[in-house]
């Protein structure tokens, strides 16, 4: 994988550590790796099942294929860093450590969930884990990104806000308005596209002449790159060089993550628009069976150890389902509570 810079018309590579070299990442991360990827993994796949099943409503939009971009963060953040992102947005807080009970209660919309049942699948939110939400509105969360990165820039701390986004979502004018806002004040913020290749069915080729999408941060003079979004020691690699400038005062990055998910946009997608060769492509890229083959080659962890992982997950995850189905639907009367009021708009309800 190569990560290419684009900033001022000059460009520069650096490349990721190999899975057969020596690599700079512990066997603790390797393994918390696999075991949060996994975990993603199977939520999602479980999630899906019972979308079908008709067990909760709504839309679903599952994140199988793109862990590694939320890995390869998370293990290179710090705990007060801050996390948005758009409504495919079970994985993030699985990956920040968000109990997966409340988050497959949101699903059901039952009042344990993550957002006492009122959200569902696409506005999870964990205010303890610093997860700032799924948002549904396609790009909301990049200038909301920058507004919670102008706050942690106000009150003088060093934390970073980690702002990802579609591909899709690069298309927004708001994008624009908050690139330059975001340079001008140098905010702490990493702005991250998910590119998965498609916004809803529709490929990146088709809705721009820019196909290398971190060119966008060049007309605003900020540092931008392109990286391997299914190896988790890339992502790692970038978010941390990110983070440094942020942290120093040095304002915002883009990275132009180029990941895949094997599942449809949605529950709804026929997936006319690839082939079964294309997912076939990437799928052999998968980062939960490369992180499993560095483990097994360097015997990080027996058979047994894996194993034991691995059955952890199933558990924890069929534990999620009955905390849900066994979890009571919200009172009528919170239609009415966790609605904003101030005494200049009385007529809000609280």
């Amino acid at each position: 994988m190569e990560a290419k810079k684009t900033t001022k018309g000059q460009s520069r590579t650096t490349r990721k550590s190999s899975a057969k070299t020596k690599s700079k990442f512990s066997k603790e991360t390797y393994i918390k790796w696999y075991k949060d990827m996994l975990l993603m993994r199977k939520f999602e796949e479980k999630a899906g099942q019972l979308y079908i099943q008709q067990k909760f409503g709504g839309f679903c939009h599952l994140y199988i294929g793109q862990e590694a971009v939320v890995a390869g963060t998370v293990s290179a953040c710090r705990p007060d860093d801050k996390h948005m992102t758009a409504y495919r947005d079970h994985a993030h807080p699985i990956g920040l450590g968000t109990d997966v009970r409340v988050l497959m209660a949101e699903l059901y919309g039952r009042q344990t969930g993550c957002s006492k049942g009122k959200g569902g699948s696409m506005h999870f939110f964990d205010k303890e884990k610093n997860f700032m939400g799924g948002h549904g509105i396609v790009g909301a969360q990049i200038p909301m990104g920058a507004g919670v990165a102008f706050a942690e820039k106000y009150k003088g701390t060093d934390n970073v806000v980690f702002v990802s986004m579609g591909d899709g979502a690069a298309r927004q004018g708001a994008l624009h308005e908050t690139f330059n806002m975001a340079m001008i004040w140098k905010l702490p913020v990493i702005f991250i596209i998910e590119n998965n290749n498609y916004a809803m069915g529709t490929s990146v080729e088709r809705t721009t002449n820019v196909m290398d999408l971190e060119k966008l941060g060049s007309s605003y003079e900020m540092p931008s790159y392109t990286v391997n979004g299914m190896s988790p020691e890339a992502v790692h690699e970038a978010i941390d060089m990110a983070a440094e400038r942020a942290r120093k005062g040095d304002g915002p990055t883009l990275l132009d993550i180029r990941t895949y998910r094997y599942k449809g946009h949605s529950m709804s997608d026929p997936q006319k628009y690839r082939t079964k060769e294309e997912v076939a492509e990437y799928q052999s890229q998968d980062p939960i069976e490369h992180c499993l083959s560095v483990i097994k080659e360097n015997k990080y962890l027996s058979d047994k150890e894996i194993q034991d992982i691995q059955d952890w997950i199933k558990k924890e995850v069929e534990e999620a389902v009955q905390f849900a189905e066994e979890s009571p639907y919200p009172e009528a009367d919170e239609l009415y509570k966790d609605v904003y009021k101030t005494e200049d708009y009385p007529y809000i309800i609280e």
